[in-house]
């Protein structure tokens, strides 16, 4: 516990707070969506579980540096290029995201008006492991920025507690937000393909700086806003199909 007198440690606490709660976003962004096709009366269970596994996958993956380490060495060449285990992980996660955001987009907007009803909601466990699947990808990409930020681990700990407990207070309001304006929720599924096709490219080495699709998704969000305010009092003329 060195660290906290150390006012370098407290910069870098502060600084990979922020970090984390900016990489955390599309999490809670993708585990909002999720959690929205459940019942009301679970969908905040959901949202508390699946933030809990990925603060304690983050902190199990800090415990395990070495593991961390062996994940960034060459395990084979496709193409000259030099595929590790971290870069098999964001393939298949990437992969998975497009997937499914392409599904949800796709059950959303196709169809007969009332289809959805007769539908079997899917239940707590099966949307936990889906959120788990993601947590896997969006916590290695988050360990290693730490990694990469912080040397104590103390710091590194802390500022993963920090940014999941900021995520839990907002993930409500979020979900609710994204709820209540069908096409933010439309929008909010484009960004889980854009960050999916990130994940892809960064585990193909093809690196796109994240700060060019941070810049877009506020944009996007920015634009949206002004819709939405002009669209105040207005009846809403786009609905999308739920899971009711």
């Amino acid at each position: 516990m060195e660290w906290i007198t150390s006012p370098e440690a407290w910069i870098a606490l502060l600084t990979l707070t922020v970090l984390e709660i900016v990489l955390g976003i599309d999490n809670v962004v993708f585990i909002s969506i999720l959690a929205g096709k459940l019942p009301p009366e679970e969908q905040a269970k959901a949202r508390r579980l699946g933030l809990a596994l990925a603060m304690l996958m983050r902190i199990g993956l800090l415990f395990s540096l070495s593991f961390i380490i062996q994940l960034t060495a060459p395990l084979f060449t496709v193409l000259r290029e030099e595929i590790s285990g971290r870069d098999l992980v964001l393939i298949i996660g990437g992969l998975f995201l497009l997937a499914k955001s392409t599904h949800e987009i796709h059950e959303r907007l196709e169809g007969e008006e009332g289809d959805a009803s007769v539908r079997v909601r899917p239940s707590l466990t099966s949307v936990l492991v889906q959120i788990m699947l993601l947590d896997i990808v969006f916590s290695l990409d988050s360990v290693i920025t730490a990694v990469g930020m912080a040397d104590d681990l103390g710091v590194m700990i802390t500022a993963v507690v920090i940014a999941v407990g900021f995520m839990m207070v907002f993930a409500g309001p979020v979900s609710n937000f994204v709820d209540r304006h069908p096409t933010v929720k439309m929008l909010a599924l484009s960004f889980l393909l854009l960050i999916g096709l990130a994940l892809v490219a960064d585990g193909l080495n093809q690196h796109i700086p994240k700060g060019y699709i941070y810049f877009a998704m506020a944009f996007s969000v920015g634009v949206e806003l002004l819709n939405l305010r002009m669209r105040r009092g207005r009846k809403e003329a786009v609905k999308l199909r739920s899971h009711m």
